[in-house]
């Protein structure tokens, strides 16, 4: 089979870290085509990996015929790009959060099936090993219902992420739209849901910013969330711990309880209530400081390998996203809202 031509949108940190080494080091693909306004950024790529440099994403879909595009983009750029590329015929493997509002999500989710191609979101959280043998042992029913969860993801913040540091659109509202949410609360939305298989009824939030000064967006976020079984617990993302990253969650069920990422060795530890301890060494959490492969691209590749709809399609994203969108409700209302 020829191999899959990739155009990457936007050559930023999640571009460098992520999405172009494991492009680089898929045997089906062939980066053709990097894009960034500040184009040395994109002939940087173009001379590690072959392809071309482009200014701008409208030039390089009507110059190359690519068959998939990666867009790292700042947030409010994600549906306008992702629905261009749909529409000249390409596969979207999108950042999250895939949009800044619902109206976008659903013209893209429209944009791939009018196109016949299949729209990704990058929520990694699902794919890394923790994530996924803790699934596994829910499945398995042997720690009954969940009844009650915490989820967190707290870093110091995008200024020590970015390529840009404190000057980076990520506190730029007008480019962000959303902040610590966007960025980190979409992830355990996400993985929240897919973990007990099961979608948020009901959110009540407090979001804010407490620390980050010269910006209005986001830093911190603290959700109550109810589920549709009745489970309930709090979502937590926070750009201001500046000591001690946190990427955890604790799902207590009928029969114990599952610790996901709270032990620097075990990365999954499971508690009966018979007084048995299960510990599990499956591979870290990828984090900021520690870069591990992410899962999203082979993933993404697979799919269009295989013709085969992605798992973390445009309406997973989509549902992830209400969540959030939900909380910021929330804070201006000061009700809780119903999805």
């Amino acid at each position: 089979m020829s191999k899959i031509k990739v155009a990457v949108i936007g050559c930023g940190s999640i571009s460098k870290h992520r999405h172009i080494p494991e492009y680089a080091l898929n045997a089906n693909v062939e980066l053709v085509a990097f894009v960034d306004p500040v184009i040395e950024r994109a002939q940087h790529y173009a001379e590690l990996h072959g392809g071309k440099a482009y200014s701008n994403y409208v030039d390089m879909l009507k110059a190359e015929k690519v068959d998939a595009v990666s867009v790292c983009t700042p947030n409010y750029l994600h549906a306008e790009i992702s629905i261009a590329a749909a529409n000249a015929g390409a596969h979207v493997l999108v950042e999250k959060p895939m949009a800044t509002s619902a109206a976008e999500s659903e013209a893209m989710i429209e944009a791939a099936k009018k196109n016949g191609v299949f729209l990704m979101v990058g929520h990694n959280q699902r794919l890394m090993p923790p994530s996924v043998k803790a699934k596994e042992i829910l499945t398995s029913g042997k720690l009954g219902k969940v009844l009650t969860f915490r989820t967190s993801f707290g870093h110091p913040g995008p200024e020590g992420w970015s390529v840009d540091g404190r000057e980076s659109w990520f506190f730029r509202k007008e480019e962000a739209l959303m902040g610590a949410m966007g960025d980190l609360g979409v992830h355990k939305s996400d993985l929240i849901r897919w973990l007990l298989d099961d979608e948020v009824a009901q959110v009540a939030a407090f979001v804010g910013t407490l620390h980050k000064e010269g910006t209005d967006i986001d830093d911190n976020a603290t959700c109550l969330l109810r589920m549709k079984s009745g489970a309930t617990g709090s979502l937590v993302a926070s750009w201001t711990y500046y000591k001690g990253q946190d990427n955890s969650t604790v799902l207590w069920c009928e029969n114990g309880v599952i610790k996901i990422d709270t032990d620097p060795n075990d990365q999954v530890i499971v508690e009966l209530r018979d007084g048995t301890v299960e510990r599990y060494k499956v591979g870290q959490v990828a984090t900021n400081e520690k870069q591990t492969t992410s899962g999203v691209i082979d993933e993404f590749v697979a799919c269009i390998v295989n013709g085969q709809e992605p798992r973390i399609s445009g309406e997973e994203g989509y549902r992830a996203l209400k969540v959030i969108l939900a909380a910021f409700e929330s804070e201006a209302t000061g009700k809780i809202i119903n999805l």
